[in-house]
């Protein structure tokens, strides 16, 4: 859970920025997203290998 203290004389629009960041910063929304649906290891390392030989062919040599 995430906890943003409001300090005085500080407007909410201000802590609601500090909480949006900080909700970034912690990368809480991939995270639920990822567990949202299981992915197995083997899928996993398939879509690391197209994205890399992607990316090599794109920028590649």
């Amino acid at each position: 859970m995430i906890v943003i203290d409001v300090k005085d004389g500080e407007s909410i629009d201000k802590a609601l920025k500090r909480y949006k960041r900080k909700h970034q910063k912690i990368g809480m929304m991939k995270e639920l997203r990822r567990r949202k649906e299981f992915t197995k290891g083997s899928v996993l390392r398939r879509k690391e290998l197209l994205k890399a030989a992607y990316r090599n062919e794109k920028y590649g040599h």
